[in-house]
């Protein structure tokens, strides 16, 4: 998915947002900002997706105040809350609703507040776009499925789903080789003490939103071209993913946060969606 037109303004936002969790330092987080700015003036275009312009701007953010992650507070709250409201849960125990939990887990973004996330579980789970099935159809014994994660907290809300599928294929864990943005890390994951619950883990290889394939690891691009079926979880996956040709492998399990991507799928804004592709 390309950058439309109210990206730019949300690109803008970002350095704003990335530079004051940065750093408290006035002059760095001036001169933070304004490489930020100037890497929207130089980059922005139609034709690129927006991704790779945030990885170039978290980047800079980061060099320049010399924090190699300026979301760890953000983080470490997303691993409090998701610890907290996942303790007790008892989803139903088939594919659907464990898909509808794991989303729900989506909803663990920048400074949303534990109240605000526990009205969010209150409600429930429509998709507007629902191949859940069709994808559930397509497991079977021996099958790989690429489990590609998003923000640091969602690894409650995925576990149990992941325990479900593994009575039926192997899956592997993917998450970012270092900080960027709240995505969860290697360093993140064993923070939540849920390592050892998942059979097999793997990085990007990046520090990209979403993944830039040009970037990554060829482990990645490998697991990610063998696996008969990918489950990628948040919007930045589904903006680098498909630029890629559909093969009706990978489900795409998000919800619409902005109107660029809501407009891109077709659905409503803050929509939920577990659409094949």
């Amino acid at each position: 998915m390309k950058a439309a037109r109210d990206c730019y303004q949300c690109l803008r936002r970002l350095v704003y947002q990335a530079a004051e969790l940065a750093t408290s330092d006035a002059p760095l987080r001036a001169k933070a900002i304004e490489e930020g700015l100037r890497i929207i003036e130089h980059n922005f275009s139609y034709n690129e997706m927006t991704i790779t312009i945030a990885t170039k701007i978290h980047r800079a953010v980061q060099e320049i105040t010399g924090n190699p992650d300026p979301y760890r507070g953000i983080k470490d709250e997303e691993i409090r809350i998701s610890r907290e409201l996942c303790q007790g849960l008892t989803p139903a125990q088939d594919f659907k609703s464990l898909l509808q939990l794991s989303v729900l887990g989506n909803s663990m973004d920048y400074f949303r507040g534990a109240d605000s996330i526990k009205r969010e579980l209150g409600r429930p789970v429509k998709f507007a776009i629902d191949d859940s099935n069709r994808f559930a159809g397509k497991l079977s014994p021996g099958a790989h499925v690429l489990y590609l994660a998003d923000n640091t907290g969602e690894v409650f809300f995925d576990l149990p789903l992941i325990k479900w599928i593994e009575q039926k294929a192997e899956v592997t864990y993917v998450v970012k080789e270092s900080p960027v943005a709240d995505d969860i890390t290697l360093d993140d994951l064993k923070r939540t003490g849920l390592d050892g619950e998942l059979r097999k883990v793997i990085t990007t290889g990046t520090a990209t939103p979403g993944v830039v394939l040009a970037l990554a690891s060829e482990e990645f691009k490998k697991e990610l071209e063998s696996a008969e079926l990918v489950l990628a979880k948040g919007m930045g996956y589904y903006e680098a993913l498909s630029e890629l040709p559909g093969k009706g492998k990978i489900l795409f399990c998000l919800i619409a946060k902005c109107k660029p991507v809501a407009d891109s799928l077709q659905v409503p804004l803050n929509s939920y969606v577990a659409m094949l592709y």
